[in-house]
């Protein structure tokens, strides 16, 4: 048996007073399937890392407390041998692989569980084929997409075969089928082979009738509540009346004023085309949708946009080839929000973050004032001297966004970006690219599988498929 066991636990970030978790005392039952919802930057994802051992060893101070694994102790495990009795899924799936190829990422696992050599192909083809990703095995880890990147972490914890499961938002860069499909397998490790899953989540699509038990984590008392059935409905129920979106929306007229027109375009890295587009424009001081499944190309797409990858055909910006304009000047024109935050991040704290896109904005459409009133908005004021990378997933997410607002360049293209964030986040994040746009002229392009909560937001929509992009009149 397998309980997890949460006893009067708490914690602060070094140089806190503010405790993250406060006397938190819950049971994660054996063999369960457990669900762990809260605002972003409540603590979720703090103890999710203490649970998979992560913590204390990478942060700095201990908790107060204590965890067990049915009547072990976590601080008696070795930490060559934690990976035996917990394996966690992040979020960002990115900050789980430490090789180049799914084949040699899922070898290394298994490499440092000490498991035989002559019993690694028949785990390995097990683990890709439960995924569904056979035919990935070959392939490079940087080229997948989001939802392919959270397939072969899944793999890993499948090769791995340890009794409890931990996850970290997982699903928060997948389109929804692909989610859907995600948390069967997991109900399946639970039902078929006795798996205790505990998974953190805002978005509670697909959970209702899969989960066994329901936890919420209050961001006032700090403290975890298992919900009994009437309070688990009421979440279901005030979560769905935020999941409609009924907005049909114009297809632009040939009239219509356009800042990006593609011509004659092929995207077709490695040799396997992506996308092919006769004519096609973005239109000026608007905001384009981009949907799509996961793996067709749109993060390439953008790629193609901002000049980091090559392409055949023509981009203009604003009449001009931009093959013709020079990478910075460009850079500065039409601005990259990256899926990742991380990947955004430059300096250490979140002020070091802040005074660099201020230092380097080439306008002042936004005062210190107004960069105040964001972060406090979004609840992340007060952290100027706290590691960036010591913040939640939403918490970076939050802090980007205002970082690339704060540059204002005329065009921003988004990549993902309200992955992490709880539903009044992404509200006021919307309030702030309208703001942006209506105020400072900006032309804004989102690639989302999040759709819920853009109503007032989106002016025109592109569908990604079959090797094309085409403007559609209803989001959906």
């Amino acid at each position: 048996m397998t309980d997890v066991l949460i006893d009067h636990f708490t914690y602060e970030y070094p140089g806190s007073t503010v405790k993250v978790l406060n006397d938190v005392d819950v049971t994660f039952k054996h063999n369960h399937f457990s669900l762990l919802t809260g605002p972003s930057g409540s603590g979720k994802s703090t103890l999710l890392y203490f649970i998979a051992g992560l913590y204390p060893h990478f942060i700095g101070n201990d908790a107060l407390g204590g965890i067990k694994f049915g009547d072990t102790d976590i601080k008696q495990i070795p930490s060559n041998e934690i990976s035996h009795s917990v394996a966690m899924m992040f979020q960002n799936p990115n900050q789980q692989f430490a090789m180049d190829t799914v084949i040699h990422e899922l070898t290394f696992v298994l490499e440092n569980m000490l498991v035989e050599p002559a019993k690694m192909d028949g785990i390995i083809n097990h683990a890709l084929a439960f995924c569904g990703i056979k035919q990935l095995r070959s392939r490079v880890i940087n080229t997948l997409s989001g939802g392919e990147k959270q397939r072969v972490a899944l793999a890993c914890i499948v090769a791995m075969d340890p009794p409890v499961i931990v996850l970290d938002e997982p699903f928060a860069s997948i389109d929804p089928d692909s989610r859907l499909d995600l948390i069967k397998k997991l109900k399946q490790l639970q039902v078929e082979h006795g798996k205790t899953i505990i998974l953190a989540d805002h978005d509670l699509n697909d959970y209702k009738g899969v989960i066994d038990e329901f936890y919420y984590l209050d961001p006032d008392t700090h403290h975890i509540s298992l919900l009994d059935s009437q309070s688990a409905q009421h979440f279901f129920d005030n979560f769905k009346n935020t999941q409609t979106i009924n907005k049909q929306v114009a297809i632009p007229t040939e009239a219509a004023p356009s800042i990006i027109n593609i011509k004659d375009f092929k995207l077709q890295p490695h040799h396997s085309l992506l996308l092919k587009l006769g004519d096609f424009k973005f239109c000026k001081e608007k905001t384009t949708l981009i949907t799509g499944a996961n793996g067709i190309g749109k993060s390439t797409l953008f790629n193609a946009l901002t000049k980091l990858l090559p392409y055949d055909g023509e981009i203009d910006f604003a009449g001009k080839n931009i093959q013709k304009i020079r990478p910075l000047p460009y850079a500065k024109n039409v601005t990259l929000l990256f899926q990742d935050a991380e990947n955004q991040f430059l300096n250490i704290t979140v002020k070091e973050e802040l005074d660099l896109s201020l230092k380097n904005r080439t306008n002042q459409a936004y005062s210190i004032d107004d960069v105040q009133t964001m972060l406090k908005e979004l609840s992340i004021d007060g952290r100027d001297d706290q590691v960036v990378y010591s913040l939640s997933e939403g918490q970076k997410k939050k802090l980007q966004i205002i970082e690339m607002l704060i540059m204002n360049p005329p065009v921003l293209l988004m990549d993902e970006p309200f992955k992490g964030l709880d539903y009044h986040s992404l509200e006021v994040v919307v309030g702030f690219l309208n703001r942006s746009k209506q105020e400072f002229h900006q032309t804004q392009i989102i690639i989302s599988h999040q759709l819920s909560g853009l109503d007032t937001l989106i002016d025109y929509h592109a569908n990604f498929a079959d090797q094309n992009l085409t403007y559609q009149e209803v989001i959906k």
